[in-house]
């Protein structure tokens, strides 16, 4: 009676022959490979050249040079023999393999005299014999009057960089000696956490934007209740009210050269604030300069600086563009972004910037956009940006969440989340706008919930009541 084989399907076919050609191959994985004599001795010649070969090559006598006469002249350097040196022991010297020697050359001791090209154990010991010569005996020089030249060579100066083959058991070293560090990850910078010290009301609307003026006597902001306040930074009191849009304030600005505030709005306005003579100059009357088009959307920030590129521009259109003003067009845009571009952020004593997106903050170099790193975890809209002197860069984002990062590393050492002030809905916890007075001492930021909150360092704060809880990424290595 014929047995019948019990039908399977081809997964399950397959899948047994993949165990079974695992099971059979398994065993070998953690063998080591064989050794092959011949491709490790040709390795380790060529690891000898690489990192040996300035210290290893022939050393020549110089009585052998007698012998040899000028017709093997081309196979060693030229050495001239005086009477004075006639009757010592002969000395070996190495002279280098340039076309013209480093030096006079390091003598050589008893254990490391060779006459031709070194056998591998006899290079390894004149490697590990020539950093223990004494300082004495590295700096001895040939005879007077003896000289090295190559045959054919033209008298040109001995150069000094090569004179690090001669080495000390001091503080010099011998870089083709030297094992090569690993690279490592910098750690990044201790910085204080900032606290919530006061909390500044009276707009009647969001507070859309703000600016220090270069005194630091006093701060502006601007809001959708269509006025410009401006505040006393030390006591937080109100100064003056400026009235003159007819629709939310978008953005203020202090000149550093004249006593003028500059205001825009969504009522189309520009406005320049006199704040000496309190006049105010619209400034659509004024001719413009230069229109510079490019962007397909919104353009949601605008910064600019005395070096090139002057002007840097974020927008809705996913893109930064940096500017040549003297060409009047684009001279990069940046595409790595994949949302809205709203903030962007110089720094003020690197060449460096960077911009905020939902996506990521992504840090810049100046003067082409080449690409840093980017600075991940703040998974918000990301309104605004801003950096002091120290390396601190805060963001501010849509649901009233504020991130402190380590310019350097990226590291996200603080995130905030302030309580809106009594009254307000949970849902206008939003941060606009933000910035740091002159001294960088203090952090203002713009809000929702129609207030300006003022932070500052907490100086009770330490290194081991605040560590820096620090976790490098690791990078994957690529196999091929």
């Amino acid at each position: 009676m014929v047995e019948e084989v019990q039908k399977h399907s081809v997964h399950t076919l397959v899948f047994r022959s993949l165990k079974r050609t695992h099971d059979m191959f398994v065993a070998d994985n953690g063998k080591p490979v064989p050794l092959d004599e011949e491709s490790h001795k040709r390795k380790m010649a060529i690891k000898l050249r690489n990192e040996y070969g300035p210290v290893l090559h022939m050393p020549t006598s110089k009585e052998n040079l007698k012998e040899k006469g000028p017709q093997n002249a081309t196979d060693s350097y030229v050495h001239k023999q005086y009477p004075a040196n006639q009757g010592q022991e002969v000395e070996y010297f190495v002279a280098g393999t340039h076309p013209y020697p480093p030096g006079p050359g390091v003598a050589l001791t008893a254990d490391t005299k060779i006459q031709r090209m070194p056998s591998e154990s006899a290079a390894q010991s004149l490697a590990v014999a020539l950093p223990l010569q004494t300082k004495a005996d590295a700096n001895r020089t040939a005879p007077s009057g003896s000289e090295y030249r190559h045959p054919g060579a033209s008298d040109r100066p001995q150069p000094t960089a090569m004179n690090s083959i001669v080495m000390e058991t001091g503080n010099t070293k011998n870089s083709a000696l030297m094992a090569k560090k690993a690279p490592t990850m910098p750690k990044p910078q201790w910085h204080p956490p900032w606290k919530l010290y006061r909390v500044i009301s009276g707009h009647l609307g969001w507070v859309r934007c703000i600016a220090v003026e270069p005194g630091n006597q006093w701060f502006v902001t601007g809001s959708a209740d269509r006025t410009i306040k401006i505040w006393d930074l030390a006591s937080g009191k109100l100064k003056l009210s400026l009235t003159g849009h007819i629709s939310t304030v978008r953005g203020v600005i202090v000149s550093t050269r004249s006593p003028y505030l500059f205001s825009c709005g969504e009522d189309k306005q520009v406005k320049c604030w006199d704040l000496e003579y309190n006049k105010i100059w619209d400034v659509r009357t004024k001719a413009s300069v230069h229109t510079l088009s490019g962007h397909t959307n919104a353009v949601a920030t605008v910064r600019c600086q005395a070096a090139e590129p002057q002007i840097i521009t974020g927008s809705h259109d996913t893109t930064i563009r940096l500017w040549d003003l003297v060409a009047g067009k684009t001279r990069v845009t940046l595409t790595n972004h994949k949302k809205s571009v709203r903030a962007v952020v110089l720094h003020p004593r690197h060449y460096t910037f960077a911009s905020g997106s939902p996506d990521n903050i992504k840090q810049w170099k100046f003067p082409d956009g080449s690409f840093i790193q980017n600075l991940s975890g703040h998974n918000a809209i990301i309104n605004t940006l801003t950096v002091n002197s120290d390396g601190v860069l805060v963001s501010g984002a849509d649901n009233g969440t504020m991130h402190l990062w380590d310019w350097r590393t990226g590291y996200n050492f603080q995130r905030v989340h302030a309580a809106v002030q009594p009254g307000s809905l949970d849902s206008e916890s939003g941060i606009f706008a933000c910035a740091f007075d002159q001294s960088e001492s203090r952090l203002l930021t713009a809000e929702a919930d129609k207030t300006i909150k003022v932070y500052r360092e907490d100086d009770t704060a330490t290194e081991e009541t605040h560590p820096v809880s620090w976790k490098p990424e690791i990078i994957k290595r690529k196999r091929f």
